[in-house]
């Protein structure tokens, strides 16, 4: 028996794996491959018997600057040294400080206080029940209620599935929630004919627009993901949204969440998404690829408004969350590791050029008989499959694997996500076998 065999069948039985039927995993003929990976190095992803996948999602979008990067690496070996963990109540350390710092810098001192936890759903979390708690502080006790995007997705805890709308990840575990209103998502593939894509935006402004006049009294926040809708299909919009929405918020005395977790740290094309509107949030959520893919860890950004609004002597108007891993030096650590290759190596002038190496390599796509709206947004690059095989996206994953990429469809949605150290030949190499990966896909 190989070592892939052998860490196959020792996985099954041990490991219950994320967002997965396990029984595909056992089944024959079009079953879910499991693949057991060794080691990584740049781009690549390389199984115990020398088999490689370029990984062309960056490992669930955590991962900016490839696997085993050397300098987050060194960062990581000197920290080991110094301090591994503590906890954040009562104590502090460097990493953690330094951080909060560099972040509140990249928002000019706007969101000049950071809260820190592990996962991207615990951040949405502390975001909601930190703007819950900052309107009841105020005497504003009836804003109590959010508001998301149709199609929004926000992680899958119990209070940021409250403000998610997809059916698959939610419908389960309704009778636990006490879910957010939705309004109308600017997916500029809603246009109309002889619409923009802004006009779009417009028109969903103008759904928010009224439900705040209807119901601001009650909602303590509308949350977002700046751009581009990630896990319901990559879902992109002008930002004309956000600041329009900005706007309302303002006039109606409403919070506005940026969820930057998968979007931020470059993503779109500039480190923030939200930048792009020339807005400023009172919240912004950040996890994924702070870290650059080698730890847990997710920070939530926020005003001096929002941080006040807690400033006082009464223990119980003091925000009352915690993790046990908050602030993790390691984490920390890693996340300045990660800032530090964007100070020093241009990297937001540098990823807007492979994004147009990455668009005019898929842009022959556009003339497909099977493709519909392909679009992009700075690093991030999706087309839809005209399709009605509803194993596609299984299909289509078990081709790119048998061509040595990763690639795992949202549906019938095929996404482009790599690390930013991908060179333009390995690009042109996950263009290419995505393409054939395709041809077989829809072969049936």
């Amino acid at each position: 028996m190989s070592n892939n065999e052998l860490l196959l069948q020792r996985s099954l039985a041990a490991v219950w794996h994320p967002c997965t039927q396990m029984k595909q995993h056992a089944l024959d003929g079009l079953a879910l491959p499991l693949v057991p990976i060794a080691r990584g190095q740049g781009v690549w992803l390389i199984d115990f018997e020398g088999r490689r996948y370029l990984d062309g999602i960056s490992s669930w979008w955590v991962n900016l600057f490839g696997h085993c990067n050397p300098q987050i690496n060194a960062a990581l070996h000197a920290q080991l040294d110094e301090l591994e963990h503590l906890m954040l109540a009562g104590f502090t350390h460097r990493p953690v400080i330094e951080l909060s710092e560099r972040l509140s810098a990249l928002t000019e001192g706007k969101l000049g206080h950071c809260f820190y936890a592990s996962d991207g759903a615990s951040a949405t979390e502390i975001a909601l029940k930190m703007s819950f708690h900052s309107w009841r502080n105020r005497g504003r006790e009836a804003k109590q209620d959010f508001l998301c995007l149709a199609g929004g997705y926000h992680g899958e805890t119990v209070g940021a599935l409250a403000v998610t709308d997809v059916a698959l990840f939610k419908d389960a575990y309704a009778p636990l929630l006490r879910s957010a209103a939705t309004v109308a998502s600017p997916d500029a593939r809603l246009a109309e004919s002889g619409e923009s894509a802004c006009d779009v935006a417009r028109r969903a402004a103008a759904d928010l627009e009224l439900r705040l006049a209807r119901e601001h009294e009650k909602i303590a926040a509308l949350i977002v993901e700046p751009l581009v809708q990630c896990a319901s299909g990559m879902v992109m919009y002008d930002p004309e949204y956000l600041r329009l929405a900005r706007q309302l918020c303002d006039r109606y005395e409403v919070h506005l969440i940026c969820d930057e977790i998968a979007v931020g740290c470059g993503r779109t094309g500039s480190f923030f998404a939200h930048e792009q509107a020339a807005i400023r949030p009172d919240f912004v959520c950040l996890s994924k690829g702070i870290s650059g893919g080698y730890l847990p860890l997710s920070a939530v950004l926020t005003t001096d408004d929002v941080y006040q609004s807690f400033y006082d002597d009464t223990i119980s108007r003091g925000f009352l969350h915690s993790h046990s891993y908050t602030g993790n030096a390691l984490a920390c650590r890693a996340a300045l590791a990660t800032l530090d290759l964007f100070a020093e190596h241009a990297v937001i002038a540098n990823n807007r050029a492979l994004a147009e190496h990455l668009g005019t390599r898929l842009s022959p796509l556009a003339d497909h008989p099977r493709v519909r709206c392909l679009r992009q947004r700075g690093m991030i690059a999706a087309f839809d499959v005209l399709t009605d095989d509803p194993a596609f996206a299984l299909r289509f994953y078990r081709a790119a694997l048998a061509r040595e990429i990763l690639l795992r469809p949202i549906g019938n949605t095929v996404y482009f996500m790599p690390p930013y150290v991908i060179s333009r030949s390995e690009c042109d190499f996950l263009v290419e076998r995505a393409i054939a990966a395709l041809e077989d896909a829809l072969m049936r």
